[in-house]
């Protein structure tokens, strides 16, 4: 191999519960990409599965870095990185609904490589500029954190009858608390959350929600935010949710899920959501949210590592010791 070639760490996700630091070739960005210096890149609970059985990519999907393009109007830049590819001009692209693109389907961090290294290729319209008065240790929040709980509130909203609705979050992960600060802002004031880990539990006490018992039968909602991708929980939410009410399933889960049409299920009117992501139309707004809660939301950064930690750090991550780590490399220059 020629000495001229650059080199950078990443994680090598092998299955079995284990990751290996690595070596690879810096990649080269292709036409219409840019090469991104990862800053710091959140981990998610959506890549126990990459943890679990391996990957073929380089993992890790709530990123931000800075642009490494001389010449490139961002150059330095501090960005989000947007993670579905997406055309710009299929119908739904046009629609503003980025993350559905019908012409594209690909995520960075699963069906390419993703942010759990040193440097990155993204496409330029996956770039997100970062306000300078966000760091790049909450940077990442404004993706699934934010952004997805959101988007599934902003869905949610148009289907709803109540004014003043009562919400059940089921699972106060990243997400769900997030939905928590998310639902304040939309002026909601009834939320109650289930949790069963008392620490995650505590921080949405904190954020000012009412905890109820995991799997209680004691209260009706006009709007469940399912975040625990349970599926005893998305099962209680259709018995739970008032007539008109909506349930919004944001939490994932690869396993079948049945649905029994039994008379709680066909005697009532109710809307069941499925919300992805984000379009990038909201990027502002949940600028915005994070500003308005900047406080509150790093609380959840509860540990930043360099990357010769993930190993042992994702082990901590998936025993539920920590809310949102982020492996950062701005301690690494």
């Amino acid at each position: 191999m020629s000495q001229n070639i650059a080199m950078m760490e990443a994680a090598d996700f092998r299955g079995n519960d284990r990751i290996e630091i690595i070596r690879l070739e810096r990649p080269d960005p292709a036409q219409g990409e840019v090469l991104l210096r990862v800053a710091s890149t959140a981990l998610c609970g959506s890549d126990f599965k990459l943890w679990h059985g391996g990957a073929e990519h380089v993992a890790g999907h709530e990123i931000a870095g800075h642009v490494q393009a001389p010449g490139h109007p961002l150059d330095g830049q501090l960005c989000a990185v947007y993670i579905p590819l997406h055309c710009g001009t299929c119908p739904a692209c046009e629609a503003g609904d980025t993350q559905s693109c019908l012409t594209v389907s690909s995520l960075i961090g699963w069906n390419r490589d993703g942010g759990y290294a040193e440097y990155l290729c993204v496409p330029e319209n996956c770039l997100l500029p970062v306000p300078d008065d966000i760091d790049a240790r909450l940077a990442p929040l404004l993706l699934d954190t934010i952004g997805t709980s959101a988007h599934a509130l902003r869905e949610a909203a148009r289907h709803l009858r109540a004014q003043a609705p009562s919400v059940l979050v089921t699972g106060a992960g990243p997400v769900g608390l997030g939905v928590v600060l998310a639902a304040q802002a939309l002026g909601y004031v009834h939320i109650d959350v289930a949790e069963p880990n008392p620490a995650r539990a505590a921080i949405a006490a904190d954020f000012g929600a009412s905890i109820v018992p995991v799997g209680s039968h004691d209260k009706r909602y006009d709007l469940i935010v399912e975040c625990s991708g349970n599926h005893a929980a998305r099962d209680l939410a259709i018995h739970l949710v008032l007539p008109k009410g909506v349930i919004v399933l944001v939490g994932e889960n690869a396993a079948p899920w049945t649905i029994t049409e039994d008379k709680v299920f066909r005697r009532k009117d109710f809307a069941l959501l499925r919300t992805f992501y984000f379009p990038k139309g909201d990027f502002a707004a949940n600028v915005e949210l994070l500003r308005a809660n900047r406080d509150r939301y790093a609380r959840l950064v509860d540990d930043a590592f360099p990357l010769a930690d993930l190993p042992r750090k994702f082990a901590d991550f998936a025993a539920g010791k920590s809310i949102k780590p982020v492996l950062s490399f701005e301690g690494d220059r």
